[in-house]
């Protein structure tokens, strides 16, 4: 890359129940009436996006990112960073962690991490994720 694309937002910060920031097609819309030009999707939160669907369906990915170009944005990264440090957490701080899971994994920290890997082997398995593990091979 010869230039530096962007500005870029990192959607999870303005996601939320009400129009326009509850559905994908909204907030992208709404991200690029801002003037960004790329988005980074919170992929916990499925209200923008479904990462169990991305990774089984190339056409779900396809539509996802169809949405974004026609409303002026791309997808610069998939955020999973609230799974990963679901992966190892210390039991001082169960309580406060399960708040970053799905509820019906709360209370339950073997439950709580087994959700956190499966949804990062998912990311692996979008098209985002497996540039991420060919590239970071190098």
């Amino acid at each position: 890359m010869k230039t530096i694309k962007g500005p870029a937002l990192f959607l999870a910060q303005f996601a939320g129940d009400e129009a326009p920031f509850n559905s994908w097609d909204s907030i992208t819309k709404w991200a690029a009436d801002c003037g960004y030009k790329g988005v980074q999707i919170p992929s916990w939160d499925t209200r923008l996006f479904d990462l169990k669907k991305a990774a089984e369906s190339r056409t779900y990915w396809d539509e996802i990112a169809g949405i974004g170009r026609e409303n002026r944005v791309e997808i610069t990264e998939l955020s999973t960073h609230l799974q990963g440090q679901l992966v190892a957490v210390h039991p001082a701080y169960d309580v406060g962690f399960d708040d970053f899971a799905v509820p019906s994994v709360h209370g339950d920290p073997k439950a709580r991490q087994a959700w956190a890997v499966d949804q990062l082997n998912d990311y692996r398995l979008t098209p985002v994720g497996s540039l991420f593990e060919c590239n970071s091979r190098y």
